[in-house]
């Protein structure tokens, strides 16, 4: 069990009592993450099951600190390496932060500016980083001709294959050859983070932080530009993807004398690539392991591929003509479901011993959560003339902690009820939070349940706090 690894480890190394564990959702990694809290103190707890991956985590980890880049430190490592403790950078991710815009396909200028500071810490982490690294210490020691020809692979047998289409291996292998040597063209004695993108991201204190760089490696500082401005879901209009890549050529002035030029042509190759590679990930994940959130990404994927393949690849006609063949395969267009209304999801907050409210439509469903768990500010005389929209009650409640862990958990499932409803072209959900009175926690629970997934979803969403005789539609 974690904790008894954990508890000893944490209470070691800060001299406080364990008092609380909590475990996060697992990435794609086998990784296990624990917040670790005590009166005074909270870290990250990791419990991993590769001694190499660890190993390089955490000299990664402290070669970075000592070059004043922004990552988590690692502060507490157990005697075989399998666990170790790691600053606690909250629960503010970058991926999360630009959602709205993500949905929507557009970014507002917030949004935007968020994005342009994490591609602006890049350079940053690329030469700094570098400087004075063992590069023998991290897991692979470089981006080589090995490591192109296993991401080549993986986008042939758990992409193409899969695909059903015919296509002769030995041409595609032609052009595979001719795409290798083109990326290993120019030495590097740069650092690559290899999965660098707003997903390993966090936001602490308004400022970008990086994160999960355990796979990096010596390599082209085009890789981690194409990683960012082109991950699939992110869906970046091309004039925000201008942004941000003018964003990274002036913070990379300071180390490197640019040619744009040349910069942007060997960039195109690198954004073939990762294109080639993510798609075997896709492949994989999704058309083998039938993961619905990997099988969802192909379509984006696949228009990315679409904008590179508007000035074709003449030095690779095979592979060019099989990608064109690919973006026009039915299965990987794109498909929005046909509704004639949005969704419509109706949060109530009510006092339990009033019942629970009736649902309008006649669907039936839905979710009814039971608040009472959480800590409740109406035990205490200053908060009873207060509801759950103040700014003291809030303050009680995420102070206290236990209304976060809760509504964790609670847009999860809502989330998952939402997208599927959506598929289907269901109109209305409902959602309800009780608790005693009906006007601290319920009250809470509702308005943020609102605000997360109007950031979220093009939904209508209604909000009636019953008890309260309140009601507004976001």
């Amino acid at each position: 069990m974690p904790e008894h690894v954990l508890r000893p480890l944490f209470e070691s190394y800060t001299g406080q009592k364990l008092e609380q564990m909590q475990e996060l959702p697992s990435s794609g990694s086998n990784r296990r993450y624990f917040r670790l809290q005590s009166a005074s103190c909270s870290l990250m707890g990791v419990v991993g099951n590769n001694l190499e991956e660890n190993r390089a985590f955490i000299y990664l980890s402290r070669h970075f600190r000592e070059k004043g880049l922004p990552v988590p430190a690692v502060v507490a490592v157990s005697e075989d390496q399998m666990t170790y403790l790691q600053e606690d950078l909250g629960t503010t991710g970058l991926f999360e932060l630009v959602a709205p815009g993500r949905e929507k396909g557009s970014y507002n200028e917030e949004e935007t500016r968020l994005l342009c500071q994490a591609l602006e810490e890049l350079p940053r982490l690329q030469f700094a980083g570098a400087e004075g690294l063992d590069w023998q210490q991290c897991m692979y020691e470089a981006f080589n001709a090995r490591m192109v020809d296993f991401d080549l692979n993986y986008f042939k047998y758990c992409f193409l294959k899969a695909t059903g289409l015919e296509f002769n291996e030995e041409r595609l292998q032609d052009d595979f050859e001719r795409l290798k040597a083109n990326l290993l063209l120019e030495e590097s004695n740069t650092f690559m983070h290899r999965d660098f993108q707003a997903r390993n991201i966090m936001v602490k204190d308004g400022k970008p932080w990086i994160i999960d760089f355990q796979g990096g490696r010596r390599g082209p500082i085009y890789y981690d530009v194409a990683s960012f401005v082109w991950q699939a879901r992110s869906r970046f209009p091309e004039a925000t993807r201008q942004r941000l890549l003018e964003a990274y050529l002036k913070a990379l002035q300071p180390y490197q004398e640019i040619d744009p030029e040349h910069f942007y042509s060997r960039l195109r190759l690198f954004v073939l690539f990762r294109t080639l590679q993510v798609l075997g990930a896709y492949g994989f994940r999704g058309l083998f392991e039938r993961k619905a959130q990997f099988i969802s990404s192909i379509p984006p994927a696949m228009d990315n591929l679409r904008g590179l393949l508007k000035k074709p690849f003449t030095d690779y006609p095979y592979l060019n003509s099989l990608l064109e063949q690919i973006t026009a395969l039915p299965q990987f267009q794109e498909k929005v479901p046909e509704q004639a209304d949005k969704l419509l999801v109706h949060i109530y907050s009510f006092s339990l011993k009033k019942g629970v409210p009736e649902d309008p439509t006649g669907n039936g469903g839905g979710y009814v959560f039971d608040c009472r768990a959480i800590h409740n500010p109406g035990k205490y005389e200053r908060y009873r003339n207060s509801t759950g929209m103040d700014a003291d009650v809030i303050q009680f409640l995420e102070e206290d902690g236990e209304v976060t862990t809760f509504l964790e958990s609670v847009y999860k499932l809502v989330d998952a009820h939402v997208r599927r409803f959506q598929e289907r072209g269901f109109t209305h959900l409902q959602v309800s939070f009780g608790c005693t009175g009906g006007q601290h926690r319920s009250v809470y629970c509702a308005e943020h349940l609102a605000a997360h997934l109007a950031a979220k979803f093009d939904l209508k969403i209604v909000v009636t706090h019953r008890e309260r005789k309140i009601e507004k539609t976001l």
